[in-house]
Order: C-alpha cells, then sequence, then structure tokens
C-alpha cells in the first residue's frame, strides 16, 4: 500500500508532467514584420527558412533543430550547411517544399519573389514575413520566433546578449563627431542605400551619417557626379569575407581616379564583410562594431583643427 505523503508526492507529480504536456501542445501567436498575426496550434517542429538571414535568426533563437529545408548561401551557422535546400530567393521547389511537410515557413517579405510567395500563399501553411529595418528589430524578431517555435527561453537570451552588444556600441559612438558616409552597394550601376535600410541605422549607430538617406526607393542609383558632389568623408562597401582587403577592390578603384574626393584624400575606403553587414540577423552586431572602429580611424585622419 503506498502510504499518504507519497501519493500525494505522486499525484503532484503527475499533474506537473501534465501542465506541462499541455504547455508543449498549447497554441502559440506571433506578429511578423507585415503586421500579420500568426498563430500555430501548437509550436512549430518542422520549419523551413527562405532567406539566409531568416536561417541564422532561427539557429540563434534555439530553432535549429527543428529547420528542415532553406535555401541557397544559408551558410551560418556551419549546421545549415546539412540543411536540405529548396532553391533561392528567385526560385523555389514547391513540390520539395511540400514533400517536407512545414508547419511553419519563414519568408524573407521582399527578397523573395513575389511570384513565389503568391504560390506558398496557395499551400495554406502558416508564413512568418521577415523584414527586420532596425537594429532593434532584430531582438524583436528573435523574441517572437522563439514563441513560434516553443523556444522563448534561447531566443530570449539571445534578444538579450544582442540588445546589450548595440547599447554599448551606441552609448560610445553615437554622441561622436559625424562622418558624411557613402555607402556604396554596387558599382555597375552605382547603387547606394536609404534611410530605411537596416545598414544606414548602423551608420548613425557609429556616428555617421548616411549622405543618400532621403532618396528612394530603398536601393537607389546615383550618379558619380552626386558623390562627388556630397563629398564624402568615407566610402563603404561589402566585401566577401575580408574587412581589411590585401588588394584595392575594383569598386575604390572607381574613386581613387577623384584624388580631391574627401574619402580618396584621407584614404577612408573601408570594406566590410558582407556576411556581418549585409544580413538583418544577430552577427551584424560584429559588423557595427567593424563599421565604428572604421569611422573612428576616420575621425582620426582629419586634419588638425576639424571637427
Amino acid at each position: 500500500m503506498i502510504q499518504l505523503p507519497r501519493l500525494a508526492s505522486l499525484i503532484s507529480a503527475m499533474l506537473v508532467a501534465c501542465i506541462c504536456a499541455s504547455s508543449a501542445q498549447a497554441s502559440v501567436t506571433a506578429t511578423d514584420d507585415s503586421g500579420a498575426t500568426v498563430s500555430l496550434a501548437a509550436p512549430a517542429q518542422r520549419v523551413i527558412s527562405l532567406a539566409p538571414h531568416v536561417t541564422e535568426l532561427i539557429y540563434a533563437a534555439g530553432g535549429g533543430a527543428k529547420l528542415v529545408g532553406t535555401v541557397s548561401y544559408s551558410d551560418y551557422p556551419p549546421a545549415a550547411m546539412q540543411v536540405p535546400r529548396v532553391g533561392d530567393n528567385k526560385a523555389l521547389d514547391l513540390e520539395r517544399i511540400v514533400a517536407l511537410k512545414p508547419d511553419l515557413i519563414v519568408v524573407w517579405r521582399h527578397g523573395n519573389a513575389q511570384v513565389e510567395l503568391e504560390r506558398l500563399r496557395e499551400l495554406h501553411i502558416p508564413l512568418f514575413f521577415s523584414e527586420p529595418h532596425r537594429l532593434d528589430d532584430i531582438a524583436l524578431t528573435l523574441t517572437r520566433l522563439g514563441t513560434l517555435l516553443g523556444t522563448s527561453n534561447t531566443a530570449d537570451a539571445a534578444a538579450s546578449t544582442f540588445r546589450q552588444d548595440i547599447a554599448q556600441l551606441r552609448t560610445r559612438y553615437t554622441n561622436r563627431p559625424p562622418v558624411t558616409v557613402f555607402y556604396q552597394v554596387w558599382n555597375q550601376p552605382l547603387m547606394t542605400l536609404n534611410d530605411t535600410h537596416m545598414i544606414s541605422d548602423v551608420i548613425t549607430l557609429c556616428g555617421g551619417r548616411n549622405v543618400f538617406a532621403n532618396l528612394a526607393p530603398l536601393v537607389p542609383t546615383v550618379s558619380t557626379e552626386a558623390v562627388l558632389a556630397a563629398n564624402p568623408e568615407a566610402i563603404v562597401t561589402a566585401s566577401a569575407g575580408a574587412t581589411t582587403p590585401d588588394k584595392p577592390l575594383p569598386q575604390f578603384e572607381t574613386w581613387r581616379a577623384w584624388p580631391n574626393l574627401k574619402a580618396v584624400a584621407r584614404n577612408n575606403l573601408f570594406a566590410i564583410d558582407g556576411d556581418l553587414i549585409d544580413r538583418p540577423a544577430p552577427r551584424i552586431a560584429q559588423g557595427a562594431a567593424q563599421l565604428c572602429e572604421d569611422l573612428e580611424v576616420a575621425r582620426s585622419r582629419r586634419p588638425a583643427g576639424e571637427e
């Protein structure tokens, strides 16, 4: 016969187990970057990512083990290289996606082709749209994904760490003497970013000023003459895996033909690893730190008496 204290203990343990099991199956809801409410009957167990930055976010939020499909260039963390591919940002293998039986698909709102998004909607699989525009949005996305994945503890911790990293940079650099910056996305045609892009937010974080912040659209095309007229103190671009290139980048060689351009005259031509600055995911804190250091170098190269 089971003694009463022991019986009470067993019943208590059973109740706790039931509550935990019930919680694991409870419905979850989050708002995505399109403003839509995404509701799941239970935390997602089979997830597909349709952008490299989304893949990074899912792993950071603690959902890597639930990732059953992703797209080309999803190469971080290294474990992501082993996840089956379902296409790229231009074309998706819908049959493969269906065969993987996802209960959640995380989409790059403006990166995935619109026609492909319409086809995805026809599958009636829950879609979460990701399109962070500000650094603070990354932490928010982590917490939202943590809710949908049932990994809130990990996601909240990652969000807190990211916020702290950005806060430290903001405290150190935001109020430093401003540096005018031309961020070069591409050289032919010559393209840059406006103020609604996250990279512009990084520039501001570092005490910089995007000289083409007020242009439209998100990635406007500009002329050489417009850059010369803006006369930026620094020119920044992304380079594959190289924060300090061993040889001059072609896009910088274009500007060396204009030795009176302030950025050229002071040798303020900076390249940052594209994976760290282009992807709106937690590693952008590393890219931001590099950019902040580069702009501090630009400040150090000013003639005496110039602020």
